[in-house]
């Protein structure tokens, strides 16, 4: 069985989501996890501009995907931060450019699952994860959000993401907070769970 945890990261917070989301899938017994990046579609010079350029140093190693991959994995987990309560650029245009694969129903009957970040507690997680959740029933992919099994997600002694859509983390508005211990457990949480499913969909 193969699980796919493809993110798009400006400033590194989905990258440690997305780590964590990968640890959780890894600890399904005979799941082959691949962890990969979106390409970037802004320009070098704004990167620059908004400090980007330098925190992607931490991540440029994670190769990037191409849309055609996709087919190969039983599992794809999609991490994406927010704009406007919506996907980012980044992965939005990642997404359009599978209507190949949507047009010859490639990915029917895979497991798909979303995370994502947002600057305040409000800003759109459970918007955003709902509208990637669109996007894959179009494809025909089985949907797996963060149950409230997690415990994680009922408490209210801290600031914290986790949804039952699927894991979150709260960045501040400058990007000065980073993902908390309970934010990362989700994860985990999340990724065990999804490749779970797809090996129990995966049996003949």
């Amino acid at each position: 069985m193969k699980t796919l945890v493809l993110f798009y990261s400006t400033y590194g917070h989905l990258y440690k989501l997305a780590e964590a989301i990968a640890e959780g899938a890894r600890e399904v017994e005979g799941n082959e996890v691949s962890l990969k990046r979106v390409p970037e579609t802004l320009s070098r010079e704004i990167l620059d501009k908004t400090g980007a350029t330098e925190a992607q140093k931490a991540f440029e190693h994670v190769p990037v995907a191409t849309p055609d991959e996709l087919v190969e994995y039983d599992a794809i987990i999609f991490g994406t931060p927010t704009r406007y309560g919506n996907l980012c650029g980044q992965m939005q245009a990642f997404m359009d450019s599978t209507g190949g694969l949507w047009a010859k129903g490639a990915l029917v009957g895979k497991v798909g699952s979303a995370f994502v970040s947002t600057a305040t507690q409000h800003g759109g997680q459970e918007t955003t994860l709902r509208a990637f959740h669109t996007e894959l029933l179009h494809h025909g992919f089985v949907i797996v959000g963060l149950p409230y099994a997690w415990q994680g997600q009922m408490g209210h002694d801290e600031v914290t993401g986790g949804t039952p859509y699927g894991a979150s983390t709260v960045t501040g508005g400058q990007g000065e907070r980073q993902p908390s211990a309970n934010e990362l457990e989700g994860g985990r949480y999340q990724g065990r769970h999804t490749a779970e499913i797809a090996k129990k969909l995966s049996v003949k």
